[in-house]
């Protein structure tokens, strides 16, 4: 094993995710009202994007099946105004981290891993923009360039719990499942790539459970007792 897989919301970056996607649509929701999008529409559109990524078939890019779900409800306007949700993420989106409890934790993991050589993805799901997932990784006192893949909407092609989305990522950096390991706090979307071999461990803090499967046949425990866990791992590669 010489790569770790690492989701992100409510594992390197503890947060409630109600209270997170609470704090985001108010704000999307106040930037974009300037330029005529009613809110709840504009609500509507986006879980109706979030829906298509989460059953794509490979067959377009998430970003592209996000705009042509969203544009059923807001009109075509929405690829257009790309530069209006741009200008978004890297600006008033910054406000929804007070709904997030960032944690040291999460750099001495990192730091801990590549010490003993490990490869490091950030495998959260790749349902935001690239700004938008460069913020949050930048919220959870982490460095992007420790990654050696960040994956996003733009050039994703599935989403968690999809198979192909795993699948996709091994593709890119060319390993092999029982290469790596994937850890998350998301039993359905994190814990299913076991289904290919890989191994996995379950950060419990901000356990998303939503099947309410019984954890024990999982490796798992906080994110303190990964970092333990860590201590205990070889060097990358001598397993």
């Amino acid at each position: 094993m010489d790569t770790i897989l690492f989701d992100l919301d409510g594992t390197l970056l503890p947060m409630d995710m109600d209270a997170f996607m609470h704090a985001y649509f108010s704000e999307l929701c106040k930037k974009c009202a300037p330029a005529g999008y009613e809110p709840r529409r504009l609500v509507d559109a986006v879980l109706a994007g979030l829906d298509a990524m989460q059953t794509n078939d490979g067959e377009a890019t998430n970003e592209e099946r996000f705009m042509a779900a969203a544009s059923k409800i807001v009109g075509d306007r929405i690829s257009q105004d790309k530069p209006l949700f741009r200008d978004f993420y890297l600006n008033e989106f910054s406000r929804v981290k007070g709904a997030v409890e960032p944690t040291p934790l999460a750099s001495k993991c990192i730091k801990a891993l590549k010490k003993k050589g490990y490869q490091l993805v950030l495998a959260t799901n790749a349902v935001f923009p690239k700004e938008a997932t460069l913020a949050r990784i930048e919220w959870a006192g982490l460095n992007k360039n420790d990654f050696v893949l960040i994956t996003t909407y733009e050039d994703f092609h599935y989403a968690k719990p999809n198979l192909g989305y795993y699948e996709q990522i091994l593709d890119r950096i060319g390993r092999n499942a029982t290469d790596c390991m994937m850890v998350g706090n998301d039993v359905r979307e994190d814990m299913c790539v076991r289904e290919l071999g890989m191994d996995t461990f379950l950060v419990t803090d901000c356990l998303i459970n939503k099947d309410k499967v019984d954890i024990s046949q999982f490796k798992h425990g906080s994110l303190a007792e990964f970092y333990e866990y860590i201590q205990s791992l070889p060097e990358a590669g001598k397993r």
